[in-house]
């Protein structure tokens, strides 16, 4: 079976036995009613399919009176049977942006769309061969009204997908990062100070962690979200490398040049951006305070997956050698065979809010 392809060169394959389904929150009394209530505390699965298939498309929008609902509703993803979700993120985070916010932005995958960008897209092509769930947990303090759709293809009985990985995808956040500049000395200007600050090495075991797994796969990116508290050097986060471990490599067989390299930018941007594998998608800084405040950034690898056989660990530098004290926060994704290296636990509710 050769799951549908997605350009336009191959529309015209005839796919005999594949059928197009969807789930969705539709009022079946033939209302207006089209969403589902998810009351405090509450989790429902959202979808639960049996048999061989590929879930193609997530639509969804929700409404709260709890303005941190983004980060409070958890999305969790469980393929063929098994006990420990392959996906678990924060609801806004696993569509492409954090902090609670949303934006309209386009990349490939994953797409926040008018009004505002408060409705999520997802892309990413989710195979299984015998069954799929997916769940949303709400841990918001009030009731949220949640629409969605489930798009999915089911494939004829007989049909194997070995050689496929299951999606995956997890949230992390580190607040603050255990910086070691200190915050009262000021860099612009101190060529001096900063020239000496460059020349301390780094070997990555303090780095930022986006994404540590165990088994064969591939990597497929991330999303970075940074909020700027500290006046370190500014808060230019940029100096951090992006230094990436395949197969228990001592060294990083993948080491960038710095954060805003990584996410193919350059020269410290303060523009927002968007295009079908990278960008930067929040900028909240000021003329006196250049990257203060909130920034997203992402880099979906899909025309290059970085490729793992026994596991793989994407890390990135707070700042050259991990000098800055700063909010970070990431979701990756990554296709494996299952099965996969248990998740850290989800932090608790009070340790995923945004900063004020």
């Amino acid at each position: 079976m050769v799951l549908g392809m997605s350009t336009l060169a191959g529309l015209p394959l005839l796919r005999p036995g594949v059928r197009r389904l969807r789930l969705s929150s539709y009022d079946p009394a033939g209302g207006n009613s089209d969403w589902w209530e998810f009351e405090p505390g509450q989790t429902r699965a959202i979808a639960s399919i049996s048999g061989v298939g590929c879930i193609k498309h997530i639509w969804v929008t929700l409404w709260s009176d709890d303005k941190y609902a983004l980060r409070k509703m958890l999305l969790r993803m469980y393929w063929d049977g098994e006990d420990a979700p392959s996906v678990e993120t924060p609801i806004g985070d696993f569509f492409g942006m954090g902090h609670n916010l949303t934006k309209n932005f386009v990349s490939l995958p994953l797409q926040m769309s008018p009004e505002n960008g408060r409705s999520f897209n997802c892309w990413f092509p989710m195979p299984f061969q015998t069954d799929a769930r997916i769940e949303v947990v709400n841990e918001a303090d009030k009731r949220v009204n949640f629409y969605f759709y489930v798009d999915y293809e089911q494939y004829p009985d007989g049909t194997t997908l070995d050689d496929y990985g299951r999606f995956h995808a997890h949230w992390r956040r580190v607040n603050p990062t255990p910086g070691w500049a200190d915050p009262a000395v000021r860099w612009e200007g101190n060529h001096e100070a900063m020239r000496e600050a460059w020349k301390t090495p780094n070997t990555g075991e303090n780095n930022y962690v986006i994404l540590d797994a165990v088994g064969r796969g591939h990597y497929v990116g991330c999303h970075l979200d940074i909020d700027c508290f500290s006046r370190q050097a500014n808060d230019w986060y940029g100096e951090g490398d992006d230094m990436i471990f395949v197969d228990g490599a001592a060294w990083p067989g993948i080491h960038g040049t710095g954060t805003e390299d990584y996410f193919n930018t350059a020269f410290a941007p303060k523009q927002e951006y968007s295009a079908p594998y990278h960008g930067v998608i929040l900028y909240q800084g000021t003329e006196d305070w250049p990257w203060r405040g909130k920034n997203t950034l992402y880099r979906y690898h899909i025309e290059d997956p970085i490729f793992f056989e026994k596991s793989i660990r994407v890390t990135i530098e707070h700042g050259h050698a991990n000098k800055l004290t700063n909010d970070y926060a990431s979701t990756a994704y990554w296709y494996q065979a299952e099965p996969h290296q248990p998740f850290p636990p989800m932090l608790p509710v009070e340790a995923r809010l945004p900063r004020l």
